[in-house]
């Protein structure tokens, strides 16, 4: 089986490329517009490069709503982090204006890291002037009605567990901003490309469940561990009921 692994993931690599070239020379006037109008429409040419490629490749997506979605109304969308597919996956998820916190390191890369810096909001996790720099972005980013995404993992899972643990960013975030969080689960990208490499790839299903959001409205700073053990107990819960493909039981 690995033989046709690597080609179906060369192809879905090549695939992924020159959509990514075709799209280009558009960003890049997008990005004359400014942080917000320019975003968003960079964001509308990263869903069209995402609504084109995952066809080609023969994975089909599945939104799951727990509970009605208001596509009008800023959220912090706090999603699980389990596969380099992530990050394609959240393009199609979200059909509403969306600004994702993604690590610096990705605008290093070359073509691909020029759209990536100007579509979402970048954070040096190491640098504290930095770390504290993005947030006040995001707040802003929200004052204007635009959801934010974080992985409150950081960075990938690899405990083999449901999650692992969270970083305190996006519930700070909420409560300083009083914006609902949304927990929102990547079910199968683990299975379609596992975060062991890039030529893992395989097609299929990619469900995508939007769990019911968690109200902050006048909780204080003292209440963030609370809030965040709210949300990383909902999602593990989550997670577990529907049997994610990277969890290993804890030996007794």
């Amino acid at each position: 089986m690995k033989p046709l692994v690597w080609v179906y993931s060369l192809y879905a690599i090549v695939v992924f490329l020159v959509i990514m070239l075709l799209i280009f020379p558009f960003v890049v006037i997008a990005s004359f517009f400014g942080r917000i109008k320019g975003g968003n429409m960079i964001l509308r040419l990263c869903r069209l490069w995402a609504d084109s490629w995952f066809p080609l490749i023969g994975i089909y997506h599945k939104r799951i709503y727990e509970s009605p979605h208001d596509r009008t109304r800023p959220y912090i969308f706090v999603t699980n982090h389990i596969s380099y597919l992530d990050s394609a996956v959240l393009v199609k998820a979200y059909r509403q204006p969306l600004r994702p916190l993604g690590k610096v390191e990705m605008a290093k890369v070359p073509v691909f890291g020029f759209i990536y810096k100007n579509a979402i909001v970048t954070v040096d996790r190491s640098n504290i002037i930095d770390r504290a720099s993005s947030i006040r972005v995001l707040r802003s980013i929200l004052s204007r009605g635009i959801s934010v995404l974080v992985f409150p993992e950081g960075t990938f899972n690899t405990t083999h567990q449901p999650l692992k643990d969270f970083y305190d960013g996006a519930f700070r975030l909420a409560i300083e901003t009083q914006t609902p969080v949304k927990p929102v689960l990547f079910l199968d990208t683990y299975s379609r490309m596992p975060y062991t490499g890039l030529l893992t790839m395989t097609p299929g299903q990619s469900r995508i469940v939007y769990m019911e959001e968690v109200p902050v409205k006048g909780l204080v700073m003292a209440d963030l561990p609370a809030l965040k053990e709210r949300v990383y107990t909902l999602m593990e819960q989550k997670l577990i009921g529907y049997k994610a493909a990277w969890i290993t039981p804890k030996n007794n």
